[in-house]
C-alpha cells in the first residue's frame, strides 16, 4: 500500500511500524548511492527532505559518516566501524547493518 508525506511524493513504504528508524532507512540509502541528493534519499524514506537534513547532521555530529563536497553536490562517507547507539545493539557496527541491509 502507498503512502504520500507532507510533499505529496508517493513511497511504497508499509503503513504502521517497521524494525528500523528513519536513522538507520537515511544511512542505507546513503550506502547505496552516496552521492544521490537528499531530496531522492527523502522520496526513498518517505520523510521530508527537511527531516533528512536533520538526520544527516545527527549522523554527522555522531561521527558516522562524513559529508564530502564534489563540485556543487555532497557525497558522503560512512564509516563502517562505529558502534551502533542503543545499549541493546552496542557489540554492533554499522558495517554490520549495512551488510544485513544491503543484501
Amino acid at each position: 500500500m502507498a503512502s504520500t508525506n507532507s510533499r505529496n511524493r508517493t513511497t511504497t513504504a508499509p503503513p504502521g511500524w517497521t524494525f528500523l528508524t528513519n536513522h538507520s532507512h537515511v544511512l542505507i540509502c546513503l550506502a547505496r548511492d552516496p552521492e544521490q541528493r537528499l531530496r531522492d534519499v527523502a522520496d526513498k524514506v518517505g520523510i521530508t527532505e527537511r527531516a533528512v537534513q536533520k538526520i544527516v547532521h545527527e549522523l554527522e555530529e555522531a561521527k558516522v559518516l562524513t559529508r564530502q563536497r564534489i563540485g556543487r553536490r555532497n557525497a558522503y562517507k560512512i564509516h563502517l566501524s562505529r558502534r551502533l547507539r542503543h545499549p541493546v545493539e552496542r557489540n554492533a557496527r554499522i558495517e554490520d547493518l549495512l551488510e544485513i541491509a544491503l543484501e
